[in-house]
C-alpha cells in the first residue's frame, strides 16, 4: 500500500461544517489512503473507513510509519493484548516514538505491573456506588444548565451545557472549588489546541498542559494538610505496593499525572458524546419522539451513540514482536493505531452497521476500549450522558441543528463538535 505525499495536514480542525462541503484540493484520490490527520476526513471517515475494512484490514501508512486496525475483531483483540501489544510508547500519534513513556502516574502510558497498581488504586474513586451517590448531583446540574437556557429560541448545546457538565462533574470527584471550575475547563480545552505539522505538541497546548499540572499540584498540596472528602485527597493519602514488596505513598508527580489525566479525560470525551447526541436525535426525529415516550429506551440509546460515533475514535499502540494478521506481517517496534470508530461500523459485527437504530441489540462495542486498559470512567460517562438526555428531553423535546453555525473538532484521537447551535 501506498502513502500519500501531499502537503503538510492539519492535526486538529475547528471547521465550520455542511453536508455539501467541497473537498478539500488536496486530499488523496484513487489509491486507497487515511491518516488520522487529513482535512478531508473532517466530516466523514466512515466512507474510507468502510474500504479499509474490506480492502485493507492491516494497512500501512508509510507517510507517517504506522499499521492501522479498522476490523471489530482485530480491535477487539488488540485492547485484550497489552502484552504484545504496549500503550508504554504512547497512544497518541504525534508523541509515540521507539523510547518508552517513562509517565509517572500517566496511566493510559503504562503497562503491568505499573498499570496494574495504579488501576487497582483509582479505581476505588469509580465504583458503582460512588457514580451512584452522585448521580442526583449530575441530575441537578443538568437540570440548572438546561433551565438556564429557557427562553432562548437558539442556544449552543455543547458550549452552553455538553461541555460544561463532565468537567463540572469530573471537578467535583476530584474537588476542584467550584469557583475555579471553568478556569480548568479553559486549560483542558487549551491542552487539545492544534497547530498545523506540530499537531498536539505545541507550545499553546504543552504551556496549559502545564498550568493545570501546576495547579493540581498545588491542590494537592493543599490536601496534605487539610484532608477533605474528594479524589484529590484520597491519591495524597494512597499507599501502593512496589515490586520489591515496599509500601509507599505516591510521589508528588504520580499523583499530579493522575489528576490531569483524569480531569483531562473524563472532560473531553463526554463532551463529545454529548455533543453528539444533540446532533444525531436532531437528525432522527421519530426516534427521539421515541425517547420522549419512553425514557427507558435511553440506557440503550447511550450505547448506540457510543458505537455510532466514537468520541474517541483512534487509539495508539506499539507491538513487542512480530504479528502476522490476514496474511501481513506487522514488525515488532511498530506503531499500531485501533480504528475504534471504525469497528463500530463494521458490518461483520453490527448488522446495517450505518444505521443510527436505538432499538439496536448489541453485546458490546469498543468505544471504551477492553481488556486492562478498559475506560475507567466507562459508568460514570454513561451516567452521564443518560441524564443529560433524559433531562434534554424533558425540556426540550423537539429541536433542530444549525449545520451552517455548528462546528466539527477533531484531533488524531478525539471526534466530535465543540459548537452545536440548536433551534428550539
Amino acid at each position: 500500500m501506498t502513502g500519500y505525499r501531499g502537503p503538510a495536514p492539519s492535526s486538529r480542525n475547528d471547521d465550520r461544517m455542511s453536508s455539501n462541503e467541497a473537498p478539500d484540493p488536496s486530499a488523496p484520490t484513487g489509491d486507497l489512503y487515511w491518516d488520522p490527520f487529513e482535512k478531508s476526513l473532517r466530516v466523514d471517515p466512515h466512507t474510507t473507513w468502510r474500504r479499509l475494512r474490506d480492502e485493507a484490514p492491516v494497512y500501512y501508512n508509510d507517510r507517517y510509519d504506522f499499521w492501522a486496525l479498522s476490523r471489530f475483531a482485530d480491535v477487539d483483540a488488540t485492547h485484550r493484548d497489552a502484552k504484545t501489544f504496549s500503550s508504554a510508547h504512547g497512544t497518541v500519534l504525534e508523541i509515540m516514538s521507539e523510547n518508552s513513556m517513562n509517565s509517572e502516574g500517566m496511566m493510559i502510558f503504562l503497562d503491568p505491573p505499573d498499570h496494574t497498581r495504579l488501576r487497582r488504586l483509582v479505581s476505588k474513586a469509580f465504583t458503582p456506588r460512588r457514580i451512584g451517590e452522585i448521580e442526583t448531583n449530575v441530575r441537578a446540574l443538568c437540570a440548572d444548565l438546561l433551565d438556564a437556557r429557557r427562553g432562548e429560541a437558539s442556544w449552543d448545546y455543547v458550549q452552553e451545557f455538553g461541555a460544561l457538565l463532565p468537567s463540572s462533574v469530573i471537578g467535583t470527584l476530584l474537588g476542584v472549588p467550584a469557583e475555579d471550575s471553568e478556569t480548568v475547563r479553559g486549560m483542558i480545552d487549551l491542552m487539545f489546541h492544534i497547530e498545523p505539522g506540530k499537531g498536539m505538541i505545541n507550545d499553546t497546548s504543552m504551556m496549559a498542559g502545564f498550568n493545570l499540572h501546576s495547579y493540581i499540584s498545588e491542590q494537592l498540596a493543599l490536601r496534605k494538610g487539610n484532608p477533605q472528602d474528594d479524589l484529590l485527597t484520597d491519591l495524597v493519602q494512597a499507599e501502593i505496593v512496589d515490586d520489591d514488596g515496599t509500601t509507599r505513598r505516591l510521589t508528588a508527580a504520580e499523583s499530579a499525572n493522575f489528576a490531569v489525566l483524569l480531569v483531562s479525560a473524563g472532560t473531553e470525551t463526554v463532551a463529545r458524546l454529548i455533543g453528539w447526541a444533540g446532533l444525531l436525535l436532531a437528525a432522527h426525529p421519530d426516534q427521539r419522539a421515541e425517547l420522549v415516550a419512553n425514557p427507558a429506551l435511553i440506557p440503550n440509546t447511550v450505547e448506540e451513540l457510543l458505537r455510532y460515533e466514537s468520541p474517541s475514535p483512534v487509539q495508539g499502540r506499539w507491538t513487542t514482536r512480530e504479528v502476522e494478521l490476514h496474511g501481513q506481517r506487522i514488525p515488532a517496534e511498530s506503531k499500531v493505531l485501533l480504528l475504534t470508530g471504525s469497528a463500530g461500523r463494521d458490518e461483520r459485527e453490527f448488522p446495517d452497521a450505518d444505521r443510527f437504530d436505538i432499538h439496536r441489540q448489541m453485546d458490546r462495542h469498543v468505544s471504551f476500549g477492553y481488556g486492562i486498559h478498559l475506560c475507567l470512567g466507562a459508568a460514570l460517562a454513561r451516567m452521564e450522558g443518560r441524564i443529560a438526555i433524559e433531562e434534554t428531553l424533558l425540556r426540550y423535546p423537539d429541536w433542530s441543528v444549525d449545520a451552517d453555525q455548528a462546528v466539527l473538532l477533531f484531533t488524531s484521537t478525539v471526534r466530535g463538535y465543540s459548537k452545536l447551535p440548536i433551534v428550539v
